[in-house]
């Protein structure tokens, strides 16, 4: 069996690499691991009902079953993408498959909570070292004419995992255990690395930074903190002192980053990236767009099975006009942004994004499945046009000898933005949920527990025989639900304008041309 040949790129000669004959089957198989990595994220929502059982995990354990896979996979992603570039890209990325689908073995056979949060932390390591991979082995495949459109289609793969989870959850849950979650990774990451032995050229950068234990335990701890810090001040309260210490130090520990890395001349955090207006506002429309989408993320999974009386596939599939509209408007950013530029395409998207969630924000409790589709279908195609375009736009502006660590550093800003819309909007959400709710007739502890969540208070309707409680938690839902999509529709329609009055109006073709 032949490999691709190793190739030892410099910014030199990876700034216009030959056309590699097998790169539109690379390429493939490189979407397709940012998929498996993109679904990931979101198949627990729909797994951790059933598993939970299964395993008798507790409410904090429930938690952490999904926060560890994003705590890990947040520090991890700095000192990952310089991993890439010293080291090896192709080596990394294939490391990182290895590591997934090993990860996920062990979640399939675990048997404890603490065994299946371990596996979840693994997995979040090992999507730190695939994510921004997945992304650097362009420059090495494909020439400059060639890399927008490559980095398009990989920007679409990870942006259609998100709704794309609890579909296949869906099924899965369906017909299989819940291990089948995990033992469907098993043979996608196998596929992924065959690919990526056969058909990617190793690409590395030389003269990248060599690794900085204190910066990489700096980011590491700082990224961590604060992504644990924002997760659990949703759920403690924002003054409980560990919320508080722990996003004190946060701080603390990513300004001493910022500080290092300002005195060294090849740092691993490369402010330097961020003075190109191009890639700054494209990363900053990239960490707005993760926060906004959250927001309908967020929502829509519990109002669909709760509210409409759905199953965990019936949620899924309710996702999938989402899916309908992202395709469709994948396969116009490319000619679009040749023709009006990333700014206005961007701008656009952000724009179709407030305008659909603004109309799901006044969903009624009585409205059923009709309105929501409507909405969706405009929400995937604005979600297609700003989150490709922004990505596809910051990537094709990086040096490619930094291809590596750039991408680490707009992959990770977006997933602290993620962190941010889910800590957010879930405490939005709760506090409109429990004003909302009518209560009156229940004991205290009974009242507690259906403020908790719809899902408790259905729970305690059908125990009590007390439909009225069922009826006002599906309207209180609802309510918090609309301002939920309010608000990130009104962000939504801000970040618009801010990236229409701030970004170079330049597109990424231009830099791309003139990159070193």
């Amino acid at each position: 069996m032949s490999t691709a040949p190793p190739v030892s790129a410099t910014a030199e000669d990876t700034a216009a690499p030959t056309a590699n004959p097998r790169r539109r089957l690379a390429l493939v198989a490189v979407a397709l691991s940012a998929l498996v990595i993109g679904f990931d994220m979101t198949i627990m929502n729909v797994a951790l009902p059933t598993l939970a059982a299964d395993l008798h995990a507790g409410t904090g354990q429930q938690q952490w079953i999904v926060d560890a896979y994003t705590v890990v996979f947040a520090a991890a992603m700095l000192p990952a993408g310089l991993l890439g570039d010293r080291f090896g890209r192709r080596l990394t990325l294939t490391v990182g498959l290895a590591l997934f689908g090993l990860a996920s073995v062990i979640g399939m056979l675990a048997d404890s909570p603490g065994t299946l949060v371990a596996a979840r932390a693994a997995m979040g390591l090992a999507g730190a070292l695939v994510m921004p991979m997945a992304l650097a082995v362009i420059p090495g495949l494909f020439p400059a004419a060639e890399q927008r459109r490559a980095t398009a289609v990989l920007a679409a793969a990870l942006a259609a995992g998100a709704p794309l989870g609890p579909l296949i959850g869906g099924l899965l849950l369906q017909h299989f255990w819940w291990g089948s979650v995990f033992a469907v990774n098993v043979p996608l990451t196998a596929v992924g690395i065959l690919a990526c032995l056969l058909l990617l050229p190793e690409t590395r950068n030389p003269a990248a930074p060599r690794i900085d234990p204190l910066a990489t335990l700096l980011a590491a701890g700082g990224l961590s903190a604060l992504t644990y810090g924002i997760i659990e001040g949703a759920d403690r309260g924002w003054g409980d002192p560990l919320v508080l210490a722990t996003l004190i130090g946060s701080v603390l520990a990513l300004t001493a980053l910022v500080l290092r890395s300002r005195r060294q001349d090849d740092p691993m955090l490369d402010l330097g990236l961020l003075a190109d207006p191009t890639f700054r506002w494209s990363a900053v429309a990239a960490t707005l767009i993760s926060l906004v989408l959250f927001g309908a993320f967020f929502v829509l999974p519990l109002y669909f099975q709760s509210v409409l009386g759905t199953d965990a596939l019936g949620s899924g599939l309710r996702l999938m006009p989402m899916m309908l509209g992202l395709l469709v408007a994948a396969r116009l950013t490319d000619r679009l942004v040749d023709r009006i530029g990333a700014r206005t395409v961007i701008t656009a998207g952000l724009a179709m994004l407030g305008a659909a969630l603004l109309f799901g924000s006044r969903t009624g409790a009585s409205d059923g499945y009709g309105r929501t589709v409507i909405w969706l279908v405009v929400l995937g195609f604005g979600m297609g046009l700003s989150l490709i375009t922004a990505q596809a736009t910051a990537l094709v502006t990086l040096p490619p000898a930094r291809a590596g660590v750039g991408s680490g550093l707009l992959q990770t800003l977006r997933q602290v933005g993620g962190a941010i819309g889910i800590a957010a909007f879930g405490s939005l959400l709760a506090g409109a949920y429990r004003g909302a709710l009518d209560t009156g007739g229940l004991a205290a502890d009974a009242a507690h527990r259906a403020g908790g969540s719809v899902v408790a208070a259905d729970a305690l309707a059908r125990t009590t025989g007390q439909p009225a409680l069922s009826t006002s938690a599906h309207a209180a839902y609802v309510h918090g639900m609309g301002l939920v999509l309010l608000v990130a529709g009104v962000l939504a329609v801000l970040s618009a304008l801010l990236v229409a009055a701030r970004m170079p109006a330049a597109g990424a073709p231009a830099a791309a041309a003139d990159r070193r």
